[in-house]
Formats: C-alpha cells, sequence, structure tokens
C-alpha cells in the first residue's frame, strides 16, 4: 500500500501528490491564523539631565552677552571693546555656570546618600513604620489588604531591597551618576560659550557698533528659535511649538537684560 506524500504549500489548500507523481488533488485545509510578527519597539527620551544642561547653559549664553554687548553699544562706537567686555563675560560666565551645575549635581550625591544612610537606620529601628509605608504604597495603587500582604513581606524579607524601595517609591530619589558633577559643569559651562558667541559673532566680524547691534538681534532670535526647535523634538514638543516658546521667553529676558543694561549706562 503507498502512502501518499504531503506537501504544504504557503496556500489555504494541501495538495496531494499520487505514487506516479502526476495524478494531484486539492483539499481545502483550515490553517490556524498566524498573528502578524511586529516587533514593540518603546522609544523613551531619557537623557533628560543631559538636556537639562544644554538648555541651562545656552539659554543663559545667548542672553547675558547679547544684553551686555547691546547694552555697551549705546555707551561706546567701538566695536573692540564691546568683543573685549562680552569675551570676558563669557569666559567668567561659563565658570560660574559650570560651578554652580558641579554643586547642584554634588548636593543631589550627597542627599541620596544621606537619605539612603537613614532609610537603613529606620529599617532596624523602626521597622513596623517601615513596613506600613511599604504597604502604604501600594494601598495608594488600590491593592487589598491580602492583595499586598505577599507582596509586602516579599520585599521587606530583604533590606536592601527594602531600602531601595523606599527610596525609589517614597522619596522619589533614584541612584545618583558618580560622574554626574563633572559631567554637568562641563556641559553647562560649554553651552554657556557657545551660545555666548552668537550674539557676539557680529561685533567680532564688523566694525559699525550699531550695524552690529541689529545683525545680533536677529542672529540671536534665529539661534533661540532653532535651538527651541531642537529642544522640543528631543523633549516630545513640536518644533515650532517649542522654537516660538523659547524666542519669546529668550526673546523677553535678552529684552529686559538690555533695557537694564541701558539705564546703567547712562
Amino acid at each position: 500500500m503507498y502512502l501518499p506524500i504531503i506537501r504544504f504549500l504557503p496556500h489555504n489548500y494541501t495538495r496531494l501528490i499520487g505514487a506516479n507523481g502526476t495524478d494531484a488533488q486539492y483539499l481545502d485545509v483550515l490553517e490556524e491564523p498566524k498573528m502578524p510578527s511586529v516587533e514593540h519597539v518603546e522609544k523613551h527620551f531619557t537623557a533628560t539631565a543631559a538636556v537639562r544642561d544644554i538648555v541651562i547653559g545656552m539659554s543663559d549664553g545667548l542672553t547675558v552677552p547679547f544684553a551686555l554687548a547691546a547694552g555697551l553699544t549705546g555707551a561706546i562706537a567701538s566695536t573692540g571693546i564691546v568683543v573685549t567686555a562680552g569675551l570676558a563675560e563669557i569666559a567668567a560666565g561659563s565658570i560660574a555656570m559650570g560651578l554652580g551645575g558641579y554643586l547642584a549635581a554634588q548636593t543631589d550625591t550627597e542627599h541620596y546618600a544621606s537619605e539612603l544612610d537613614r532609610e537603613y537606620r529606620e529599617t532596624v529601628e523602626l521597622p513596623e513604620i517601615e513596613t506600613e509605608e511599604v504597604a502604604k504604597v501600594f494601598r495608594d495603587y488600590g491593592l487589598s489588604q491580602e492583595q499586598m500582604a505577599p507582596i509586602v513581606s516579599a520585599i521587606t524579607s530583604n533590606q536592601k531591597k527594602w531600602v531601595d524601595f523606599m527610596m525609589r517609591f517614597e522619596l522619589g530619589l533614584e541612584p545618583p551618576d558618580p560622574t554626574r558633577a563633572g559631567r554637568s559643569a562641563g556641559t553647562i559651562a560649554a553651552s554657556y560659550i557657545v551660545g555666548g558667541l552668537i550674539p557676539l559673532a557680529s561685533y567680532i566680524m564688523m566694525k559699525n557698533v550699531m550695524d552690529a547691534l541689529w545683525v545680533s538681534i536677529g542672529v540671536t532670535l534665529l539661534a533661540l528659535f532653532f535651538f527651541g526647535a531642537i529642544k522640543g523634538h528631543y523633549t516630545g514638543v513640536k518644533p515650532l511649538r517649542g522654537g516660538l516658546q523659547t524666542v519669546l521667553v529668550g526673546g523677553l529676558a535678552a529684552a529686559a537684560a538690555f533695557c537694564i543694561a541701558r539705564l546703567i549706562s547712562k
């Protein structure tokens, strides 16, 4: 007795080939539906600290040197003096801003270490209170006592995980990056220098201070728009909205600083 060979084709039927290889019949078969294989990829922007440092440095760099240069424009007729004063301000400002970023990041690290030490002590000295605080986190999410009991027990059975849970969900603190302080200082300082050279560029290349002022205004506003658009792209805001928002905020800050500088120079 000959058993036919069954070959599966990439269709919704099966072809049966006979003994002589010529006779064939087609039988409809019900194939199990296959779900499309689509890879799910979640894209989240996580470099918020770096973006924050760039925003701080660039926004100050674009506004403060511009206001200084614009304020000096009405008082002196030499672009050389404006450039010298502007470069001095950029140097001092970048150092001050970088130092501020370093101290802020270092403070976050010290604060985390202090809170971590306190949580370790409290899990030993006040275990009942700390256990109740763990339960409260899950209670706020709507879990019943029966549902949360094994979870709370599992968390509090390991002191390291217990303290880590309290740091994250009670205090909202994440372990700081040990290199954060130095990187923050460098990012803010470099961004400040780049931002500060933009409004000062026209004074470097031109001789007439008033012409340099109007070019500086246009270039600074354009730079604020592109900076805001790029920032919006990475932070999920529409580029046009981000650009206009940065122009508005940065423009108002620059205008206020310009008016104050002009009042002082008179």
